[in-house]
C-alpha cells in the first residue's frame, strides 16, 4: 500500500509542481531532494534518540551535497540522488537503527523518490528537446 501510496502522491505532486511553474527553477528538485533526506532528523528527533541523529548527519551531508551539486551543474546529479535515496531508504533501516521513522516508510519514500526521478528525467529530456526545436 505504501508503495501506491508513493507513487500517487508523486503523479500528484510533480505535475501539480509543472503546471504552477515551481520545477521552472532549478532549485525545486534539489530542495526535493534535501527536504526528503531530512524527514530523517525529524524522524530521530520525535524519537528522541540521540544517536540515530547523529547517525543521520553523513546521508544528510551527502544527499544535501548532491542537491547542490545538481543544481550548480546538472539536474541530472539530482535525478541520481533522487533514486539513490529511494534504494538507500529501502535497506537504511539495516544500516541506521532510527526508532522514530515509521515501519511503512521505507517503502512509501522508494517509491515517491523513484516515480518523482523519473519525472524529473522525463521533464530534462523534454526540455532539452523543446530548446532544440
Amino acid at each position: 500500500m505504501e508503495y501506491a501510496i508513493g507513487v500517487i502522491a508523486a503523479a500528484i505532486i510533480c505535475p501539480f509542481a509543472s503546471v504552477v511553474g515551481f520545477d521552472k527553477e532549478r532549485g525545486f528538485y534539489p530542495v526535493v531532494l534535501i527536504v526528503i533526506e531530512a524527514y530523517y532528523l525529524l524522524f530521530a528527533a520525535l524519537a528522541k534518540s540521540t544517536d540515530a541523529l547523529l547517525t543521520e548527519v553523513l546521508p544528510m551531508f551527502l544527499f544535501t551535497t548532491a542537491a547542490v551539486l545538481g543544481f550548480r551543474r546538472t539536474a541530472w546529479i539530482v535525478v541520481a540522488g533522487l533514486v539513490l535515496h529511494g534504494v538507500f531508504d529501502s535497506i537504511r533501516h539495516t544500516i541506521i537503527p532510527n526508532p522514530g521513522a515509521p515501519e511503512w516508510w521505507p517503502g512509501f519514500c522508494l517509491a515517491i523518490d523513484l516515480a518523482m526521478a523519473i519525472y524529473l528525467a522525463v521533464l530534462i529530456l523534454v526540455r532539452k528537446a523543446s530548446q532544440a526545436a
